[in-house]
């Protein structure tokens, strides 16, 4: 079962709040966070690795899992539990054969038509969103909203549903009641300054 919280750390909005993304990451664990995602679109490959495999092994320590975004060959190479595609990126089952049949490869979806064929990928969870409007992220697509949400819960059987984008502490509640198994979060983490205290409100919220 994946933790109710994935904790975003986006390298690029995460220095523009004035943190570096380690202490960022570690921010989040000392808070209670047990599932992170490292995402960084403009990083130089080297700098990324450095810090997949450093937040890598803050988390092992405090046995917490950590996957990439799009990056399967940094997941592979910092030891990572998996990582998070979309719909313009490497096809998951590509992705499931680089990284193994036990890794955590997490897909987007905007639409319930890509719900559905998600269903025939050999993905580990569904993300649908963006729920509410966002500006963490230009996904192309607007708002989904919950009806998304609870759609994709009534297809999607079994299979985790992790809904994404725009999420805040005063929208969680009714973000797990459409349905959804997870809540990934970005920006709202960083409200107020303090992001530890920020992620012991959403453990909290998430009980």
């Amino acid at each position: 079962m994946l933790p109710p919280l994935q904790a975003i750390i986006d390298v690029e909005l995460a220095e523009r709040a004035g943190w570096s993304p380690h202490d960022l990451a570690r921010a989040y664990l000392d808070g209670g966070a047990r599932f992170l995602q490292i995402r960084a679109k403009a990083l130089a490959s080297g700098r990324f690795f450095e810090l997949c495999d450093a937040i890598v092994a803050d988390a092992r320590r405090a046995g917490a899992i950590v996957i990439v975004n799009d990056r399967i060959d940094l997941a592979k190479l910092s030891g990572a539990d998996g990582t998070h595609v979309g719909q313009d990126d490497l096809p998951v089952a590509d992705a499931r054969a680089q990284l193994g049949s036990e890794a955590i490869i997490g897909f987007s979806t905007h639409t319930i038509a890509q719900v559905r064929a998600s269903l025939d990928m050999p993905a580990s969870y569904t993300a649908v969103g963006p729920v509410f409007g966002t500006r963490s992220k230009n996904t192309g697509y607007e708002a989904v909203g919950l009806d998304l949400v609870s759609a994709a819960h009534a297809v999607c059987g079994s299979r985790p549903i992790v809904a994404i984008g725009g999420i805040t502490i005063d929208t969680v509640a009714s973000v797990l009641t459409a349905g959804a198994t997870s809540v990934a979060v970005i920006g709202d983490l960083m409200a107020g300054g303090d992001p530890a205290a920020r992620v012991s409100e959403y453990v909290r919220a998430l009980r």
